[in-house]
């Protein structure tokens, strides 16, 4: 960090961008603030500068507020704090108007779509509430063993676990506990009600560059470096519970790793289900794809519709889901679930045994060149594509306008309330 660290200012805030942030301008910089509202003026100060167009800040005073503000319900990530959550200083409906704001600007920049956009609760959840909606949470444990949360932007870990997201009782007795330091714990409330804690072992030292030397301690990693280190495989010890959780949607019953993906919402796999089953209108008889397919919840709504002379072809890469996903859908011997990556196999089979349908849940990357290729060269009628981060998804919205597609459903739900994060469903036909 070097510049404006460390420096304050009042400074007028814009519109929202993509991150959890307004965006404002000083002295001819542009300036990502967090904390803060569009209109209002703050007092900033600089938390990250690493020279360039734009720094980072947090708004440590308010000096006029919008009348959208209202007392922050985290105490953990307020100026300095956690990366938990950005918005709960802002109502619910005001929330929603800045995702809404920040999905249409990246349609319009990065698809090049005019699009009006409405952020709307996850079907079922109240309007009005931000809090107890999440039922896997993943915390760091800090030197001393204490469970907690990350800084922003960093590898420290803040021991307070008083964030509003969790499901009533998901985090109940971990603060009293001491872990192993530097391990991590992932904690699943199923539908059941069961509590399950697994304890990831602490990674691997990192090898540093291809030098082989190691990096000097306290160096800021990238989110991409973050991301890989909390994927890479770990040694896991079940604290409580079996470590296999309990999950239903449209009466079908799962059983999945603790460890493994599922929707963090405690209603969106349902209401993402409900959608798919609506927008795909897949026939009796008829061939579908649903890639990226997790423990195959879509390819069982897509195999009821297609019935025993029809056909689901289900790709996804980690193998525990998809064994997890033939135990569930054993009655559904039409459905094909395949370990596989999702660019390989796409490509494969691009023009063979075309589908009417394809469905498409990838992780926060998107889907990306290759796949929207391969996707739009077996020429299905309805394509659904589901993307958990607004950037890679209005990216993989203009492949599939470039590939002959038009947008012809947007849904956009507010899956993550107090965050900047939703998830964004979309309809496209030929």
């Amino acid at each position: 960090m070097n510049g404006w660290s460390g420096r304050s200012f009042e400074i007028r805030l814009g519109p929202p961008g993509h991150g959890g942030f307004c965006v404002g301008r000083h002295e001819g910089r542009v300036v990502f603030v967090r904390h803060g509202l569009p209109g209002e003026t703050v007092l900033a100060r600089v938390t990250e500068d690493q020279g360039g167009t734009f720094c980072r800040a947090d708004a440590v005073e308010i000096v006029h507020a919008s009348a959208d503000r209202v007392p922050r319900s985290c105490p953990v990530s307020g100026p300095g704090g956690a990366g938990c959550c950005d918005y709960t200083h802002a109502t619910p409906a005001a929330q929603r108007a800045l995702k809404a704001t920040v999905v249409a600007e990246l349609l319009r920049r990065v698809a090049g779509l005019e699009r009006e956009v409405t952020v709307e609760p996850v079907a079922g959840w109240p309007a009005d509430a931000t809090g107890g909606w999440r039922t896997r949470v993943r915390l760091p444990v800090d030197a001393l063993g204490r469970a907690g949360a990350h800084r922003y932007r960093s590898d420290e870990v803040i021991a307070d676990l008083r964030c509003p997201q969790p499901v009533e009782g998901a985090l109940a007795g971990i603060a009293e506990r001491r872990w192993t330091p530097g391990a991590d714990l992932v904690v699943a409330l199923d539908a059941d009600g069961i509590r399950h804690i697994v304890e990831l072992a602490p990674p691997e030292p990192a090898r540093g560059g291809r030098d082989g030397r190691r990096r000097p301690a306290g160096r800021r990693r990238t989110a991409a470096a973050r991301r890989a280190a909390a994927h890479a495989p770990r040694l896991e010890q079940v604290r409580a519970g079996s470590g296999r959780a309990v999950e239903y949607v449209a009466g079908r019953r799962w059983e999945i790793s603790a460890t493994g993906f599922w929707q963090a919402h405690r209603l969106a796999a349902q209401c993402y289900s409900d959608l798919v089953a609506e927008w795909a209108e897949l026939a009796a008889g008829e061939r579908a794809w649903d890639l990226y397919s997790g423990a195959g919840v879509f390819a069982a709504r897509l195999a009821e519709q297609a019935g025993p002379d029809g056909a689901v072809l289900a790709v996804e890469s980690a193998r525990p889901a998809v064994a997890d996903g033939r135990a569930a859908l054993r009655d559904l011997p039409w459905v094909d679930l395949r370990a596989a990556r999702v660019e390989r196999w796409a490509g494969e089979h691009a023009r063979t045994a075309p589908p009417r349908v394809v469905v498409l849940d990838p992780p926060r990357a998107g889907a990306g060149k290759e796949v929207v290729a391969a996707v739009t060269a077996a020429g299905p009628e309805r394509i659904v594509h589901i993307g958990c981060d607004p950037a890679s998804f209005a990216r993989d919205i203009g492949l599939y306008h470039h590939g002959g597609y038009r947008l012809a459903g947007l849904r956009v739900f507010d899956a993550f309330p107090g965050t900047h994060h939703m998830e964004c469903v979309a309809l496209l036909t030929r």
